[in-house]
Order: structure tokens, then C-alpha cells, then sequence
């Protein structure tokens, strides 16, 4: 279980490292691109090969990318469904650039068409994106927070769209916070197993690639996308001693996509808040 943290790439990609050096972070999570723009600046040869060599050389990783977020291939427009598809596509190839894990996706809205009505063209839509990426890279489908009409809130929504992919590419990013404001309890041992029992029948644990590790602003089953930092929000430091001493996450890379203690994004205060528990629940094992 190593301890990430989303860290910028601004200025230059190889940056990232460093930044993750900084704050203690033992793995990586990163935007390519302006999240909230379709822009998309290919990745220089040289900055790719320093990204790669400085997590080599400090031992960070996995790397995984965070999709843009304008992408929505449940759309009724085609254009937007094709400017959503060729992002996934830069995105996923730039990921093999960087030898990272994959690109966490977020599935988007129904817009209120409902699930089934969306679940076969929001799956053409990612097959199509796979046909033109690297075997090695994955697709991590990231659970809602249950706003709006946003796909994804229910683990039985996710199970249906990894097997109407069928490939073996498509994975989870499990999101702490969006669980929580969804309805999936992690404030105890046992609410942690009850939810990740629904999630191994569900999905599979199988699947189970990725963890955002983030508080929560809202209230539970408040159904509102809000992170805080470890500790300082409705989860608590108690749920997250339970999702780190339960036997599912315990060989997959957390990412803490947290405010920061100075409203600066993830920092070391996060990351040695998650040490601190990953080493107390090892120690007590």
C-alpha cells in the first residue's frame, strides 16, 4: 500500500516528481493537460525520459493520470462524444510515454436519461477509445459521489459497465469521499467489510487498481462531490485506520486528492497522516 498524492506538472511534467519528493509521496497522480480544457500538448521526448528517471531514481510510483473533465460519452451530442473519446485516447498513450498504471475517468452524466439508457453507448464509446490505446495501460472507472445524474454512484453500475466492456483494460478508482456521499459507510471495521463485501459482488476486488483518499465535507449519503483533509471532515481518522486495516486495499496505491492544511492541495501533513496509520494497522495485524 504506497501513499500518493495528486501533484502538479505545471511548468514541466518531470516536475511532478520532485514536488512528490517534497511532500513524502511515495506515488503519483497528475493532469497531462488543463483539466477543464480540451488542449492537449504532446509530451516532449526529453521531459518524459526525466519524468520516468526521476521515479526511478526515488523509487515514486505507480503514476496514474486523471482525465480531463470536460469528457461526458453518454452525451446526446456526437461532436462532445468525440472530442471526450480522442482525449481518452491522448491521455491513455501518454500514460504508456510516462510507464504509468493508466487514466482515471470520470463516467459522467446520464443526463437524466437514466443508466440503462446510457450503459451501452457510454460502453461503445470506451471500446472504442481501447481499440486505440496501449495493451498496458489501464482505464479506471471512478465511483460518483451520487450528484445529479452522474454515472457510477452504485457499485452495481460499475460491475454493469466492466462487463458490457469486456475488456480487461477497464478497472476501478475507488474514491473514499464520493462512497461516503454516496451511501457506502467507512466509518468502522464493519461498515468497511459490509461495503467492500457489496463491492467484491458487485465488481470484484479483482478490479479494485486505485484509491482517492479524501475526507468528507458533506454529511454521509449527502450525495455532494466535497473533499476535506485526513481527519478534518464526517469520515473522520477512524474510517480511514479501518480502510487501511482491511485486507482489500492492501496491495493498491492510495492518492490523496485533499484541500491541503493550507488550502494549497495535497501536502506532507496528509501524506504522514496516511503513514502514520498504514504503520499502526501493520504493526497491529
Amino acid at each position: 500500500m504506497r501513499i500518493g498524492a495528486h501533484v502538479s506538472t505545471s511548468n514541466s511534467a518531470d516536475l511532478a516528481i520532485d514536488r512528490a519528493v517534497e511532500i513524502g509521496a511515495e506515488a503519483v497522480q497528475v493532469f497531462v493537460s488543463p483539466p477543464q480544457s480540451w488542449g492537449f500538448k504532446p509530451l516532449d521526448e526529453k521531459i518524459a525520459a526525466d519524468f520516468k528517471a526521476k521515479a526511478r531514481e526515488y523509487n515514486i510510483g505507480p503514476t496514474v493520470f486523471h482525465a480531463i473533465y470536460l469528457v461526458s460519452l453518454g452525451s446526446d451530442d456526437d461532436a462532445l462524444i468525440d472530442r471526450g473519446k480522442s482525449s481518452l485516447k491522448k491521455y491513455m498513450n501518454a500514460a504508456a510515454d510516462l510507464d504509468a498504471l493508466g487514466v482515471i475517468f470520470h463516467l459522467g452524466s446520464h443526463k437524466g436519461k437514466g443508466f440503462d439508457a446510457v450503459k451501452a453507448k457510454v460502453a461503445a464509446g470506451i471500446q472504442d477509445v481501447l481499440s486505440e490505446s496501449p495493451d498496458n495501460v489501464y482505464l479506471l472507472l471512478e465511483n460518483s459521489a451520487g450528484m445529479g445524474n452522474h454515472i457510477g454512484s452504485k457499485f452495481s453500475e460499475l460491475g454493469a459497465m466492466i462487463r458490457e466492456i469486456d475488456d480487461p483494460r477497464v478497472q476501478i478508482c475507488l474514491d473514499t469521499q464520493h462512497s461516503f456521499a454516496a451511501g457506502y459507510d467507512l466509518r468502522t471495521p464493519e461498515a468497511v467489510a459490509a461495503t467492500m463485501a457489496e463491492f467484491d459482488r458487485e465488481i470484484g476486488l479483482e478490479y479494485l487498481k486505485a484509491v482517492h483518499c479524501n475526507d468528507s465535507k458533506p454529511e454521509f449519503a449527502g450525495a455532494v462531490d466535497r473533499h476535506e483533509n485526513i481527519g478534518e471532515g464526517t469520515m473522520g481518522i477512524g474510517a480511514f485506520e479501518a480502510i487501511m486495516a482491511n485486507p482489500a486495499f492492501q496491495n493498491v496505491p492510495f492518492y490523496l486528492e485533499v484541500p491541503g492544511f493550507e488550502s494549497k492541495g495535497p501536502d506532507i501533513q496528509n501524506v504522514d497522516l496516511l503513514k502514520d496509520i498504514r504503520s499502526r494497522v501493520s504493526q497491529s495485524a
